[in-house]
């Protein structure tokens, strides 16, 4: 189509006339979505609907950001479960209920009709503490835990246990009921590296006490995503991501990408031939999820952003049968087709470029 003829017969008063222009003048199809268009079939004079005014819709291109994402579906949950064992010899007295959430110097459990707490931190302890013992982080750890709780006396935390350290020691042991020996055992206490939230119990009240007792997880919900290795460049720690969770749309942070590629796995649980890492997701709105301690939910991730970038709805553009996009510039009323080349699409928007488009003209649009 010559560009003399493109503008003879762009100028449809209606958007009766226009409809008719475009399927039989121009042989055009319409751009409903997404790479989406449609074909118009052939409208015979008598089909045609009555001449006369009739409204269009129009829309403004705007100069905007456009990010291309990517959607993964993952897991909104308490995250990995891990493994409470007993270390103290005894009979389980106490447990706690499903979903209890428990801070530090509280009872995880209890043992012969005491309490065994938790404790914060990350070396596990691995020996009896008391005094005389070489100088350890392990003791330094116990300090920080004995001051958070109020028994001080030692200065500060720093790994030497002192006759002072043996005195705080004392007074929490009597605090708890236990006896005041001065020297502590790593079965006395859970240790973690923050509060926990008991998700399955699987000591018996009654039951041997040094062994399998419960099983924990942390007190937030996390979004756990499975990600294709091919992928991986998609998630950095600290990136924004935007989260759809039953119904509802939220935004949260990646926290963590892992380092090991693990087989992924079908939902009959038989490995499909890829290799996944797991992308851990904190939610800037805890109770995104609601209630439930598990639900779907799609995590999408930004893989491109095309900036300061003209737009318009994806409705405005029109597929010329020779190949090609335009978009129909209202002017006032006078109407006339621009060809554009077309970037990005997303969110309904599509970047486009061509000659005389500036943001804040009106383009003819279906949406």
């Amino acid at each position: 189509m010559s560009e003399q003829t493109m503008s003879e017969q762009s100028t449809p008063r209606t958007r009766g006339h226009r409809t008719r222009w475009l399927v039989s003048g121009a042989g055009l199809t319409v751009v409903l979505g997404t790479g989406s268009v449609v074909a118009l079939t052939q409208v015979s004079e008598a089909q045609a609907p009555p001449a006369g005014p009739a409204p269009v819709a129009t829309a403004s291109v705007t100069k905007t950001d456009l990010r291309e994402q990517q959607d993964t579906d993952g897991t909104l949950a308490y995250g990995a479960e891990t493994d409470v064992t007993g270390r103290r010899p005894g009979t389980i007295t106490a447990l706690p209920a499903p979903g209890t959430t428990i801070t530090q110097g509280k009872q995880v459990y209890g043992v012969d009709a005491t309490p065994v707490p938790l404790f914060y931190g990350k070396l596990p302890f691995y020996r009896d503490l008391s005094a005389g013992i070489p100088d350890g982080l392990d003791v330094q750890e116990l300090e920080q835990n004995l001051k958070d709780l109020g028994y001080t006396g030692f200065g500060t935390p720093d790994g030497k246990f002192t006759a002072e350290t043996a005195t705080a020691l004392k007074q929490w042991q009597k605090a708890e009921g236990l006896a005041q020996t001065g020297t502590f055992s790593a079965g006395d206490v859970v240790l973690a590296a923050g509060p926990i939230r008991a998700s399955t119990v699987t000591g018996a009240l009654g039951g041997p006490a040094a062994g399998p007792v419960l099983k924990s997880t942390g007190t937030a919900k996390i979004v756990e995503v499975k990600l294709d290795v091919a992928e991986q460049n998609l998630a950095k720690a600290g990136d924004a991501v935007t989260v759809d969770v039953n119904g509802a749309t939220g935004t949260g942070k990646v926290l963590d990408v892992g380092r090991t590629a693990v087989p992924d796995k079908d939902a009959t649980g038989q490995a499909n031939g890829k290799a996944v890492i797991t992308v851990t997701i904190k939610l800037d709105d805890p109770n995104l999820g609601g209630g439930l301690d598990s639900v779907p939910a799609t995590v999408h991730f930004v893989k491109d952003v095309h900036k300061d970038v003209l737009a318009v709805p994806v409705g405005a553009l029109l597929a010329l049968a020779e190949g090609g996009y335009a978009v129909e510039v209202d002017d006032g009323g006078a109407r006339h087709l621009v060809p554009v080349k077309t970037g990005l699409f997303s969110g309904g928007q599509v970047e486009i470029s061509g000659p005389g488009l500036t943001a804040g003209t009106k383009v003819v649009t279906t949406s």
